[in-house]
């Protein structure tokens, strides 16, 4: 079965490599095993099932998104700034994967609600809450900015859900494309959804 102390973390590494790269449903068990070196009963020791796998990755994709946002979006920089910061925390990170693998991978919680999410009701509910999630997140951060003054918006967490829409509709077209370009009009976007009207490097993006 191999070390039990690394069989489990060798079998989430593979597969969340592959997924980023094929997808989930054209991924079959033996496959992700020999990815990871180990045997296949290695796999069902671990995972009672590919479903349970997909949600493990996503959790464990999730909790490293997670602890990134909260770094970027915490501090005592103007709310507006941190959110900026977001946009190009997201812009270099598809712009590293695509000069390492030479494509765009993409968001994989987009990747997956495209491809999972009218199939699969365990993972559809988890990639709601991550969403959710992430809209919380910022919802906060544009409720700072309302009270600074620096936003129009009266109902933040409608404007944070569609910042979250731009940030993945965005990345999702950079996938497509498979340029990064496109990712540069995040923060102009963002400021006209939240009706931005702050002064100084804030209204100007610079």
């Amino acid at each position: 079965m191999g070390r039990t102390s690394d069989a489990r973390e060798k079998i989430l590494g593979a597969a969340r490599a592959l997924i980023e790269l094929r997808g989930y449903s054209a991924l079959g068990v033996a496959e992700i095993c020999k990815a990871a070196g180990v045997p296949k009963g290695s796999f069902y020791y671990f995972f009672e099932s590919k479903e349970a796998l997909a949600l493990a990755v996503i959790d464990e994709q999730w909790a490293v998104q997670e602890r990134s946002w909260k770094e970027v979006l915490a501090g005592d920089a103007e709310p507006l700034l941190r959110l900026r910061r977001l946009f190009e925390v997201t812009q270099a990170a598809q712009h590293a994967g695509q000069r390492d693998c030479g494509t765009i991978s993409g968001c994989m919680f987009g990747n997956l609600t495209l491809e999972m999410s009218n199939h699969t009701e365990a993972v559809r509910v988890r990639l709601q809450e991550i969403f959710d999630a992430q809209v919380g997140m910022i919802d906060a951060v544009v409720a700072e900015a309302l009270l600074c003054g620096d936003v129009t918006v009266t109902d933040t967490r409608e404007a944070a859900r569609a910042v979250v829409a731009q940030l993945e509709g965005q990345v999702l077209l950079a996938k497509l494309y498979n340029d990064t370009q496109g990712l540069g009009v995040l923060w102009a976007n963002c400021l006209a959804l939240l009706g931005a009207r702050a002064p100084g490097e804030v209204a100007t993006g610079l």
